[in-house]
């Protein structure tokens, strides 16, 4: 065995490829670091920015993973790897994954887009694709609702924010309105202001906007009277409820009838001789 001739090979392939196994590696260590603080950036921005702690996690990962990927593909070429043959691989599974999971990646960016513009937030009593609850998480695929009577709701995120979204709890306040039926011998000036009377007494019921007590129709069998007042969002339902009682009781008490659809019957004998 020529052990010279094998140290010679040796010291040959260490000149032609040393440098490149050097440059990989430190293309693959200095790539690394330049995407972890890559990654360090965006994180402080998007915190900065108050965007929601899941996408901040989300991309900053997702970040990370594709300029690791990149790295790692221009340390194999340093070595003289041919790496076309991978890109075209990735970008071929790529595209076949991207069509397998259309729909998963349409509520990926719908998620993203609601998460950044912020139509509705974790709290937010809300209506939307077909239904309505209160808003308890707002994931990268789906929107998690508590509807009124304790029912976990998830709701795909490509079908709420194709939709139109109604969201109660922006402004603070709701308006409350309510329509009272009176019969047509009954004195409107009186029944309009009993309804006030329950309506100021009530701390409640917010003075500006100042309530109302108007007469907005007069139907078949009623006159019809609406009480329209401004309230917060948590007594909102409290108010509703409780002026519904206390105007049939003092309806009642003082002698104002709430009219109900009635059908006169006549009946017709005929006799065969």
């Amino acid at each position: 065995m020529d052990w010279s001739s094998i140290l010679e090979r040796v010291y040959v392939l260490l000149t032609v490829y040393g440098i490149k196994v050097v440059g990989a590696i430190a293309i693959f260590i200095v790539g690394r670091w330049v995407a972890k603080a890559i990654t360090r950036f965006m994180e402080r921005l998007m915190i900065k920015r108050k965007v929601d702690g899941t996408l901040v996690s989300f991309v900053s990962h997702l970040s990370y993973v594709a300029l690791l990927a990149f790295i790692i593909i221009a340390a194999l070429n340093q070595l003289g790897i041919q790496t076309a043959s991978f890109i075209a691989v990735l970008g071929a599974a790529g595209l076949a994954v991207g069509l397998a999971l259309q729909g998963s990646l349409s509520n990926f960016a719908a998620g993203v887009l609601m998460i950044i513009f912020r139509p509705f937030r974790v709290g937010d009593y809300i209506e939307g694709a077909g239904t309505a609850g209160t808003v308890e998480q707002i994931q990268i695929f789906t929107t998690q609702l508590k509807s009124p009577d304790n029912k976990t709701i998830i709701i795909p995120n490509s079908k709420i924010s194709g939709d139109n979204i109604v969201n109660y709890s922006t402004k603070g306040t709701r308006r409350l309105d309510l329509v009272f039926g009176i019969g047509y011998s009954d004195d409107i000036d009186k029944a309009r202001q009993l309804i006030m009377d329950l309506v100021l007494q009530d701390p409640r019921i917010l003075k500006d906007p100042e309530p109302q007590v108007v007469v907005s129709e007069l139907a078949d069998s009623s006159v019809n009277l609406t009480f329209r007042g401004w309230s917060s969002l948590d007594d909102f339902w409290g108010i509703y409820f409780d002026m519904i009682e206390k105007v049939k009781k003092t309806f009642d008490a003082n002698d104002i009838s709430i009219p109900f659809p009635q059908r006169d019957v006549h009946l017709y004998e005929h006799n065969e001789d």
